[in-house]
């Protein structure tokens, strides 16, 4: 039997208290994050981090946007097509103004999620963008433990124009930008294995989307959401319990942290 652990976006901006996007609860998940590897270092095979890798302009950011006022709108904001239309927002820099309003159509068109405009956060470089100490010592002693063995990071979201949840693709794929699509890649790193944990943060997000696509691709009698180990960004907990009845009608399995491995 194969064991893999898929964390997502453990980083100092959702996980630390100081974070530009602390999502509570996040603290607690990583020292229980912490503690299932350190006590199945040998049961854990492998190890997969995403890292969410952004620009201060991106088109989540408030920084991209432009309201009546000539103003940033604020963090949290949800920008619809009607809202664009109206002239209720615009792009801050004129070029992208059409492109914009395309992107939030097909956002609305697919049903994904409405564009929210988030806190700059895990911006390339920062103190943000780390991986939060406590799981990041965890990983250093479990790449110790066997001489050779590494952790495998994939980072996403350094793409201006598109929010990229999911660690296997971008909300809406830029055809300029490889990365941006399909990671076939990390997919076919996943699919060696027999039991495929999923941790991370957030449950509401980026955890349900790389789920959802997981089970495009993989096995769903392979994959597991670790329920204790992941939290929901506040004001969305209602999608990380849509998501956790999705996951369990279609057959993900559902466990804690202490059970995984048991």
């Amino acid at each position: 039997m194969i064991n893999t652990l898929l964390i997502i976006d453990p980083q100092n901006d959702f996980c630390d208290k100081a974070g530009a996007l602390s999502v509570p609860g996040a603290h607690d998940d990583c020292l229980r994050l912490s503690s299932l590897i350190k006590r199945n270092d040998q049961k854990l095979d492998t190890i997969h981090v995403t890292m969410d890798s952004h620009h201060l302009y991106h088109i989540a950011h408030p920084i991209f946007w432009l309201d009546r006022n000539n103003e940033n709108p604020k963090p949290l904001t949800i920008i619809t097509l009607k809202d664009i239309k109206n002239g209720e927002y615009r792009s801050a820099v004129p070029q992208y103004q059409l492109y914009a309003q395309e992107y939030v159509a097909t956002l609305e068109k697919t049903g994904k999620y409405n564009l929210a405009i988030w806190p700059p956060h895990c911006l390339i470089g920062s103190w943000g963008h780390n991986v939060y100490k406590p799981l990041a010592e965890a990983l250093w002693e479990w790449e110790s433990t066997i001489p050779g063995r590494v952790v495998d990071y994939t980072s996403k979201g350094s793409n201006v124009r598109t929010e990229h949840y999911s660690a296997i693709r971008s909300e809406v794929s830029d055809p300029a930008d490889p990365g941006s699509r399909t990671n076939f890649a990390l997919i076919e790193r996943l699919k060696t294995a027999d039991n495929i944990a999923i941790a991370g943060q957030a449950l509401s997000h980026c955890v349900a989307n790389t789920v959802r696509d997981l089970v495009t691709t993989i096995p769903v009698e392979k994959l597991i959401v670790l329920t204790d180990v992941s939290s929901n960004v506040p004001g969305f907990e209602h999608l990380g319990s849509e998501f956790l009845e999705e996951a369990r009608s279609i057959g993900v399995r559902l466990m804690s942290s202490e059970e995984f491995l048991a």
